[in-house]
C-alpha cells in the first residue's frame, strides 16, 4: 500500500501508440529534403498535407484523409511558389483553406477543392508578398477569421487580414536573430517565439510590445522551440550548453527561473514540441528521432511528469498533429501523429485503454471547434474571445465548408485580378464578405470606379503618414532647439 501512495494518478499513464496497418499509410510520397526544421506535415479531420521534392519550384501534396495506399507519382500537387516550400499550415476555420511559406519570400493561400485536387493548383487565392527573405513560419490566429502570422529569416513576423490580403501588423524590431517558431497564445492576444539569440519573447502584436523577454531559456546553440499552453504558461525545447536536450516550463509572472527543467538525452536533433490543452499533455518529437515522448503538465510539483514513449525502428522526417475533432472518440483515441519517413507518411494512433464502449467524458471535454470566434476587423479593434467550443459526444461531423473570401477591393487594387475570382471557385461567399460592397454586386464600370475610388484612398493615406512622420521630425528638430542641443 505504501508504495502505492507514492505513483501519482493520472487517467494518461497507460496511453499507448500504436501504428495503423501498412494499408493505411500513404506510400512512395517523396518528402523534401529541404534542411529546415519545420514538422514538413499539416493534417485536418479532411485532408493530409506532405511538403514534397519538387523540381524547379516548391511544392506540397494534399491527399484526403481516405486516399491511403500508394500514391501515384503523377498525383497532382499544390505548386505555385518558384521555391521550395518550407512551411504550411491549414486554417483551423476552414478544414479547406491552406498557407505555405517559401523561399521565394512569399506567402500564399489556397483553397483546395471539397473532394480533394484532380489536376495540379498552381494559382493560390492570394499572393502575399512583405517578406525580404525566405518565409519559414506560418501560423493561423487560433479565434479570428482569416488572421495569419508569417515569419521569415529576415527576423521580420507579419500579421496578415488574408480576407483583405492587408499587412495588418509589421514587426521587424523585435528579433535580432533568426526566428525559430512561434506559437500564439489561447485566445490570439499574444504569441510567444524562440530566437536564435536563445531569447524566448512574449509579444504583444497589436500594441507591436515586448511584454517578457527569458533570456537564455536555453544555453546550447541549437534550435529551441516555445510554445504557449492554455494557462498562460509557457514550455519550451532546447539544449543545455553540454548540448544535451531539454525542457523547461516557464511561469510569465516570474521568468528568472524555469519552474521545471529536464534533460532527456544527447541526441541532436531539435525538438518539436505538440501540445493538447483539452488533456494537458505534450508531446515531443525529435527531428530524426524514432521516438515520441509523452509528458502530462500539471500544477503540482514536479510540474512536468513523464508518461511514456512511444518507439518506433525508422527515424521521423516530420511530423504533424490532428486535430481533437478529427480523433475516434469510439476507440478512446487522445491524440493521432502523421509520421513523415523518407518515402511514405505513418498515422500513429495513441489511446487510453477503457473496457466501456460509452463516450468517456474525462477523455473528452469540450474542445476547440471549426467556427471562428471573432471576425479580423474585431480583433484588430482590440477584442480577444477564447476558441468556441464543440462536444464530440455525437463524434464530429465536418460542416460545408464556405470559401475563402477575398474582398476583390483589395486584391483589385493590389494589381492580381486573378486572385480575386478564379475560375472554378465560387463567389457565393464573397457575396457575403462583411467588407466594402460585395464583388458579386458590382458591373464591371463600377468596379473599375470603385478600383480608382481605392487607389486615391491609398496616395491618400500614404501622403498623410508621410506629412505624419515628417511633422514628427520636424517636432523633434523644434525639441531640440529649445533645449539648446542643437
Amino acid at each position: 500500500m505504501s508504495f502505492r501512495k507514492v505513483v501519482r494518478q493520472s487517467k494518461f499513464r497507460h496511453v499507448f501508440g500504436q501504428p495503423v496497418k501498412n494499408d493505411q499509410c500513404y506510400e512512395d510520397i517523396r518528402v523534401s529534403r529541404v534542411t529546415w526544421d519545420s514538422t514538413f506535415c499539416a493534417v485536418n479531420p479532411k485532408f493530409l498535407a506532405v511538403i514534397v521534392e519538387a523540381s524547379g519550384g516548391g511544392a506540397f501534396m494534399v491527399l484526403p484523409l481516405g486516399k491511403t495506399g500508394r500514391i501515384d507519382k503523377a498525383y497532382p500537387t499544390v505548386c505555385g511558389h518558384t521555391g521550395p516550400v518550407l512551411d504550411i499550415d491549414w486554417c483551423p476555420h476552414n478544414d479547406e483553406v491552406i498557407a505555405s511559406g517559401s523561399e521565394d519570400c512569399t506567402v500564399m493561400v489556397w483553397q483546395i477543392p471539397e473532394n480533394g485536387l484532380t489536376s495540379p493548383l498552381t494559382e493560390p487565392v492570394v499572393v502575399l508578398e512583405g517578406h525580404t527573405k525566405r518565409v519559414g513560419i506560418v501560423t493561423w490566429h487560433p479565434t479570428a477569421r482569416n488572421v495569419l502570422l508569417s515569419a521569415g529569416c529576415d527576423n521580420v513576423v507579419l500579421i496578415w487580414n488574408v480576407g483583405t490580403a492587408e499587412e495588418l501588423y509589421r514587426l521587424d524590431s523585435l528579433h535580432p536573430d533568426l526566428i525559430y517558431n512561434v506559437s500564439w497564445n489561447r485566445n490570439g492576444s499574444l504569441f510567444c517565439s524562440a530566437c536564435k539569440d536563445k531569447s524566448v519573447r512574449i509579444i504583444d502584436p497589436r500594441r507591436g510590445t515586448l511584454v517578457a523577454e527569458i533570456e537564455k531559456a536555453h544555453e546550447g546553440a541549437r534550435p529551441m522551440r516555445a510554445i504557449f499552453l492554455a494557462d498562460g504558461k509557457v514550455f519550451t525545447t532546447g539544449f543545455s550548453r553540454m548540448s544535451e536536450r531539454q525542457l523547461a516550463l516557464w511561469d510569465p509572472e516570474n521568468l528568472q527561473e524555469p519552474m521545471a527543467l529536464q534533460e532527456l538525452d544527447s541526441s541532436n536533433g531539435a525538438l518539436l514540441p505538440f501540445y493538447d490543452p483539452d488533456t494537458n499533455v505534450v508531446y515531443v518529437c525529435g527531428k530524426g528521432d524514432s521516438s515520441i515522448r509523452y509528458f502530462e503538465i500539471t500544477d503540482e510539483s514536479p510540474f512536468i511528469h513523464f508518461l511514456n514513449t512511444f518507439t518506433s525502428k525508422e527515424p521521423q522526417r516530420g511530423m504533424g498533429s490532428m486535430p481533437k475533432r478529427g480523433l475516434e472518440v469510439s476507440k478512446c483515441e487522445i491524440a493521432r501523429f502523421y509520421k513523415l519517413h523518407e518515402r511514405k507518411c505513418e498515422p500513429i494512433v495513441m489511446t487510453v485503454p477503457r473496457k466501456s464502449d460509452l463516450f468517456q467524458d474525462d477523455l473528452y471535454p469540450n474542445t476547440a471547434g471549426p467556427e471562428a470566434a471573432l471576425e479580423a476587423e474585431e480583433w484588430v479593434s482590440g477584442r480577444d474571445a477564447d476558441p468556441i467550443l464543440i462536444s464530440l459526444r455525437e463524434a464530429y461531423v465536418p460542416s460545408k465548408q464556405r470559401d475563402l473570401k477575398v474582398s476583390r477591393r483589395n486584391v483589385l487594387s493590389d494589381s492580381r485580378p486573378t486572385s480575386a475570382a478564379r475560375p472554378g471557385t465560387s463567389t457565393a461567399a464573397s457575396a457575403t464578405a462583411d467588407t466594402a460592397p460585395s464583388s458579386s454586386l458590382v458591373g464591371a464600370g463600377e468596379a473599375g470606379k470603385l478600383e480608382e475610388v481605392v487607389q486615391e484612398l491609398r496616395r491618400l493615406r500614404a501622403l498623410v503618414k508621410e506629412q505624419g512622420e515628417r511633422i514628427g521630425r520636424l517636432e523633434e528638430q523644434l525639441g531640440r532647439l529649445e533645449n539648446g542641443d542643437a
